[in-house]
């Protein structure tokens, strides 16, 4: 579990997770809405080394940023009811870059098989507040998750 005190942590850790991000990694964000997802991704952008203004993609599902280290796909699927399968989402999961899948819980069957999710708990009492759970979904993940919990704790000692 990792506490994030305010949205400037969120970034601050988002950044560290574009920063060890490598081409064919996938990032499920989970949590309510106004959890941070997208403000998780605009630190993952920064991160990577991506200037262009990054923006929810609720309404075109997927936006493509090409000009980072590695391109970075990022996906809300919060409105995608069914058809997923057709949407080519597998090729951006094996492509060069990292996947960033908001609301990816929802894809269920759809989603790649080695993922490393983010689950976004909001403090009942600190509005600012969040708590973050990583959960790994293979051994690609594991190794992702590592990466981030290693440059952290680094940070943070």
């Amino acid at each position: 579990m990792i506490t994030l005190k305010n949205p400037e942590a969120t970034e601050k850790l988002a950044a560290i997770i574009g920063k060890t991000a490598e081409p064919g990694d996938n990032l499920v964000l989970t949590g309510d809405l106004g959890a941070g997802k997208t403000t998780m991704t605009k630190g993952i952008a920064k991160g990577l080394g991506i200037t262009q203004m990054v923006k929810s993609p609720t309404y075109t599902i997927i936006r493509e940023y090409q000009e980072g280290r590695i391109p970075l796909y990022h996906m809300d699927v919060y409105r995608v009811e069914y058809g997923a399968s057709d949407l080519g989402l597998e090729e951006y999961f094996e492509g060069d870059g990292l996947s960033v899948i908001e609301w990816g819980n929802l894809l269920e069957d759809t989603l790649p098989e080695d993922y490393l999710e983010v689950i976004f708990t909001k403090d009942e009492t600190d509005l600012e507040k969040r708590t973050l759970a990583l959960k790994t979904f293979g051994p690609r993940a594991e190794k992702f998750k590592e990466r981030i919990l290693s440059e952290w704790e680094q940070i943070n000692e």
